[in-house]
């Protein structure tokens, strides 16, 4: 992990906008609205996906993907001019909050800037031409980081934006050097100290085959040598199995233990339900009961919190990534409990908190344990609202569900769950 990592970041909410997506002028200016309302949820970071000019060549959609970037210099005028986005920036800190920016630096639209004055900076294939190395991405072309002075163009960069925003979600980081981030780190340190780093690594599957093909591909353990947190994309395919009912319960969860056990102590891995890459958590779990113990123990994972726009609204459908689609604000509004379920991670979960997590494989049933040296918090989630008994690491007694102010038993090291989340805390 990076030595100079703020460990309270692991009680923290991040917010993602797609600012395309988040209102139907699909401006800088028109987010400063709803930022009161976001800040109210309990964020602490908006992360802002993609504000740099979109490709025109090669695009996908009639818009054009945010991720095929063809300037990382200057934003996207269909967004507003960097005045404006200056000014939302600043409303952003005004509310107590941090910016964080999307920065896509393994690839950017064949039509980009720095190809046309530094064509050298490329990836090019046994015949040179450019492209990418692997994946499915017909709108991009791959850098090429064995050249010295990209390092060089890319850092100053990241130290122009490091002057106005709080950090980076650096977009498939995994498959740009680790040692490039170091050194991107140290810089910008020089600018923005406790800048915020966040890098997307890439699901367990997708890179071992880019390192069987021959390609670089960070290890999670490697990237945490530069990076702040990361996507918990190493679990993230056996929770897609349990969502299909191909694998029960623990072969998800107690991989988190397995976490636990060999990533740095102060490891950082950004949880989350839903982004603009995955399906909404509503389109693979159709009870809200079973959503709100999702939700819940969301919240009560070790790692920082990520809200993707239009989960507090229980909306179905992601936003298209190339077309104008505003989420829709008139599902469930689960607000309230996100709101409740944000103060208990900023007042009773620790950062320096152990985790570890036991399972009720027949009932769908997770029991997970955080603890420091001072208090000890134990949280309950049956994620198909089952009822059973379930043994829990707590003296027999009665104690409050922070979530509803109920009282809850343990009796004969068992609870009886009643199908709703429950978070209770006591003194060590």
């Amino acid at each position: 992990m990076a030595r100079n990592t703020d460990i309270n970041l692991q009680k923290q909410v991040i917010y993602s906008v797609y600012v395309r997506a988040h209102t139907e002028e699909g401006t800088f200016l028109s987010i400063i609205p709803d930022l009161d309302r976001i800040r109210a949820l309990g964020t602490d970071i908006i992360w802002l996906m993609p504000i740099h000019p979109i490709g025109v060549k090669g695009k996908k959609g009639s818009l054009g993907c945010p991720y095929a970037n063809r300037e990382y210099r200057n934003v996207n005028p269909e967004y507003g001019t960097m005045e404006d986005f200056r000014t939302l920036v600043d409303e952003i800190h005004k509310r107590g909050m941090k910016c964080i920016i999307d920065v896509v630096y393994n690839h950017t639209s064949p039509d980009a800037v720095l190809l046309r004055e530094h064509p050298e900076f490329y990836y090019r294939d046994a015949e040179g031409n450019t492209g990418n190395k692997i994946g499915d991405w017909a709108d991009v072309i791959d850098l090429d980081y064995s050249v010295p002075a990209l390092w060089d163009y890319q850092i100053e960069t990241l130290m122009n934006w490091a002057q106005i925003v709080d950090g980076f979600r650096c977009d498939v980081a995994s498959f740009v050097p680790v040692e490039f981030w170091k050194m991107a780190r140290s810089f910008v340190e020089k600018i923005r100290p406790g800048c915020i780093w966040l890098a997307e690594t890439v699901h367990q599957s997708f890179g071992n085959l880019a390192r069987r093909e021959g390609f670089y591909c960070d290890r999670d353990t490697e990237d945490f040598d530069a990076f702040d947190m990361e996507y918990e994309y190493d679990i993230r395919e056996n929770f897609d199995r349990y969502l299909k009912d191909e694998v029960v319960l623990s072969q998800w969860l107690e991989q988190m233990n397995f976490q636990e056990a060999v990533y740095p102590a102060n490891y950082n891995k950004m949880r989350f339900l839903e982004n603009h890459d995955q399906p909404r958590i509503c389109a693979n779990v159709a009870s809200e009961s079973d959503r709100d113990n999702y939700t819940a123990m969301l919240f009560f994972m070790k790692g920082t919190t990520l809200l993707y726009a239009g989960q507090e609204y229980s909306c179905e459908h992601t936003p298209s990534l190339f077309e104008k689609e505003v989420f829709p604000r008139d599902g469930r509004d689960i607000s309230a409990m996100l709101r409740r379920l944000s103060d208990i991670k900023h007042t009773v979960l620790d950062a320096d908190d152990g985790f570890y997590v036991q399972t009720d494989d027949e009932h769908d049933i997770a029991v997970m344990l955080r603890q420091n040296t001072e208090r000890k918090k134990i949280g309950i989630f049956s994620l198909k609202s089952r009822h059973a008994e379930v043994s829990v690491p707590a003296p027999d007694g009665t104690y409050q569900n922070l979530l509803d102010q109920s009282l809850v038993t343990v009796a004969g090291g068992k609870l009886l769950c009643e199908g709703k989340p429950v978070i209770f805390c006591l003194e060590r």
